[in-house]
């Protein structure tokens, strides 16, 4: 009964995002957005218990909480909640700890959010929606990197609905948990391989970012389902180049991501699509949000 209904659900999602149905369905600068009625908050219900989060293709956003700062800085228009509703469950964060509080950044611009203010709005979607999990990297900003670990721990103490453990979990070990994943400076949670190069998200030519997510992309299939999340960030800037110093975070993801939409889904008649990891986009829309989540089931 559960795998027809599932069934019936994936007909239909299909039948209605073979397109983005308007500019702000692929791309979306605005947080006053109303999700549709029978849209599917808790979509990694359908994620089989057993299947290795590394498995799992997940939509994620690049600098999550980066809604202030002017066009050079802004990367999101949505609310952390109305991510969380609209299908994100990958959180790219940026921290810059002074005393006892870790501040969420994006270069020297205060989000108005800490790193609490984060864990606790997640922590309410997830006792909301227990068959979510949701994966937060941590960037540590601040001189005393290695502060940043401690402060953490402190912060989230003793609760087991944290994942802090190196070893790559299934879907039912983390359903209702916050997963942090590890890179560098930060070493808690599980470890991530970024599918970037050196330059990616220097952007002067579109077609060329296209281009280079394909490469990415390619790259996250090989890498998925091992010890390590893989995450492939599609965001860019023409910031500090030359012949792409009005390509804004905004206007590059307006562009880039409508085209993201029609790639990925060249992949829905393939049983079984490929994995890739997380893509963590700016400015995402519905319809893209819900492409991306597509890619899980055949």
């Amino acid at each position: 009964m559960r795998a027809g209904r599932c069934l019936l659900f994936h007909c239909l999602l299909l039948s209605v995002t073979s397109l983005c149905r308007g500019e702000d369905l692929c791309f979306n600068d605005n947080d006053d957005v109303v999700m549709p009625a029978s849209y599917n908050i808790p979509w990694m219900a359908d994620v089989q218990d057993f299947r290795t989060l590394s498995l799992v293709t997940i939509p994620g956003t690049h600098d999550t909480m980066a809604l202030y700062g002017g066009p050079e800085l802004e990367c999101q228009s949505m609310t952390l909640m109305n991510q969380l509703r609209a299908g994100i469950r990958f959180l790219d964060l940026k921290v810059f700890g002074l005393g006892n509080t870790l501040y969420v950044m994006h270069g020297v611009i205060y989000q108005h959010s800490t790193l609490k203010d984060v864990v606790d709005t997640v922590r309410a979607f997830l006792a909301e929606f227990k068959s979510e999990a949701v994966l937060i990297r941590v960037q540590p900003e601040s001189f005393e990197k290695s502060t940043v670990n401690e402060m953490v721990q402190s912060l989230i103490g003793g609760d087991q609905n944290v994942w802090v453990n190196s070893g790559m979990p299934n879907m039912g070990q983390v359903r209702g948990k916050i997963v942090f994943v590890q890179r560098s400076t930060f070493t808690l949670g599980i470890p991530f391989i970024d599918t970037n190069l050196s330059g990616n998200n220097e952007v002067s030519n579109i077609q060329n970012k296209d281009n280079s997510i394909i490469k990415q992309l390619n790259r996250a299939t090989e890498a998925c389902g091992g010890d390590n999340a893989v995450v492939t960030f599609t965001s860019g800037t023409g910031f500090g180049t030359f012949w792409g110093m009005f390509l804004t975070p905004k206007r590059v993801a307006e562009r880039v991501n409508p085209w993201l939409n029609q790639y990925l889904r060249q992949f829905f008649p393939n049983q079984p699509r490929p994995c890739f990891g997380v893509i963590a986009m700016d400015f995402p829309g519905f319809d893209l949000i819900q492409t991306v989540i597509s890619l899980n089931w055949w």
